[in-house]
């Protein structure tokens, strides 16, 4: 059977009902669904946060604060956390072979929505989030390594549903998914 195929394999099962491979993955099983989904369940900071703060709404924040012409880069930029999970930064330089999953999720990932690699704007920008993040809804004014100044936003600290239909909503404005998505033509759980 399918499930007794992938019970031992590297994989995940995606809320759209595919198999995601770690080793191998799948672009169909790359759905802008699954990248809400996912994205939308994971709290940034490894939970550390004053308040349940996605992926997610940090995504879409983004694509909002990088020029126009990068919204997309910014949405997707972290959509590999989707499928292999936010990992605290200085965890993840520990682990060589995180890196290396991360990166072939990425290159797979990004080749199907049109570009190879993040611009220098878009890490900059992800860099102002990071500032923006530490001073709203985290519990220090340290300065962290590698941030910029922040943003003059208000983070929202969106529930988990309302962040999914939040990343959808910014995909449907970029043209990601087709206009009729939220009418029935789409797939969405």
């Amino acid at each position: 059977s399918d499930m007794a195929e992938h019970a031992y394999a590297p994989t995940i099962l995606t809320t759209d009902g595919r198999y995601f491979d770690f080793t191998d993955p799948d672009p169909a099983a790359i759905t802008l669904n699954a990248i809400a989904r996912g994205l939308a369940n994971t709290c940034r900071f490894g939970g550390q946060c004053r308040s349940f703060y996605s992926v997610a709404e940090h995504s879409i924040w983004v694509s909002r604060l990088v020029p126009a012409h990068l919204a997309v880069h910014g949405l997707l930029h972290d959509a590999a956390e989707a499928f292999i999970g936010d990992m605290p930064k200085p965890l993840k330089e520990m682990l060589p072979d995180y890196k290396r999953v991360e990166a072939k999720v990425e290159a797979v990932l990004f080749a199907q929505f049109g570009f190879i690699s993040l611009p220098p704007e878009v890490k900059h920008i992800d860099r102002v989030m990071l500032a923006t993040e530490q001073r709203q809804i985290m519990n220090n004014r340290d300065r962290w390594v590698g941030t910029d100044e922040p943003a003059d936003i208000v983070l929202e600290c969106l529930s988990p549903e309302q962040a999914y239909r939040a990343f959808m909503c910014r995909a449907l404005e970029l043209e990601l998914l087709p206009v009729d998505y939220f009418s029935g033509g789409g797939d969405h759980a």
